[in-house]
């Protein structure tokens, strides 16, 4: 697991960087906004460590910048800010987490633990008999690996992970193809059929469901 700890006081810094590398972490380090911002665009992090008060860009606005990017990797800001609206305000930004200094290493790292448990849980999805794993690109119907597409694959997660909501048309075409503009979604239905030859499940199994005129719904 990667983590990037964002902090300029280089005393913390490098004790944070050893007692994490010793708990099995590769860790990458920055020690101010603009750095972390730069790493956090161009590399993969499963974790960000992110102090408040940093120079060039405060914490609160790379936390801001990266969200923007649509990433999800958790936040956790380490700072000596705790009143309530500051906290509101860093969760507002998208942190996940927030860790007043000075603070128990054991706690950090518990912490720590508790994201990367909630991520791994977000990465597996069911439905029935269908099971996704996000990380692997996987999908196992019955016990079975089943091969789609990348397209299927994404079309089948955004169904799944809407478990139990209708998903209109538009709003497929708009979040799995990225296309905001008129556009045929009838293409949905092409990649809906041969995704449903793939499962291989009987007509009275399918728990995807046609909406006539509207579109689809997923449910156990």
């Amino acid at each position: 697991m990667r983590i990037l700890i964002v902090e300029d006081e280089v005393g913390i810094l490098q004790f944070l960087q050893q007692g994490l590398e010793e708990e099995g972490y590769t860790i990458v380090t920055a020690t101010d906004g603009e750095k972390a911002l730069e790493l956090l665009t161009n590399e993969s992090f499963d974790l960000v460590l992110l102090d408040w008060m940093l120079p060039k860009l405060t914490g609160l606005e790379v936390c801001k910048a990266y969200r923007l990017q649509n990433k999800t990797s958790p936040i956790i800001f380490l700072t000596a800010k705790d009143t309530v609206q500051e906290t509101i305000e860093g969760l507002q930004a998208g942190a996940n987490d927030y860790i007043k200094k000075p603070f128990s290493f054991d706690e950090l790292v518990e912490r720590i633990k508790i994201h990367f448990r909630n991520k791994a849980e977000e990465q597996l999805l069911t439905l029935g008999p269908i099971e996704m794993d996000l990380s692997k690109h996987l999908v196992i119907v019955n016990n079975v690996a089943i091969t789609l597409t990348h397209r299927e694959f994404e079309l089948l997660h955004y169904l799944v992970k809407n478990k139990g909501k209708v998903c209109t048309r538009t709003q497929i075409i708009e979040d799995v193809w990225d296309i905001h503009f008129d556009y045929d979604t009838g293409v949905i239905d092409v990649f809906m059929n041969a995704i449903r030859k793939k499962l291989n499940l009987k007509k009275e199994e399918d728990y995807i469901k046609t909406i006539r005129g509207v579109g689809y719904i997923a449910n156990d």
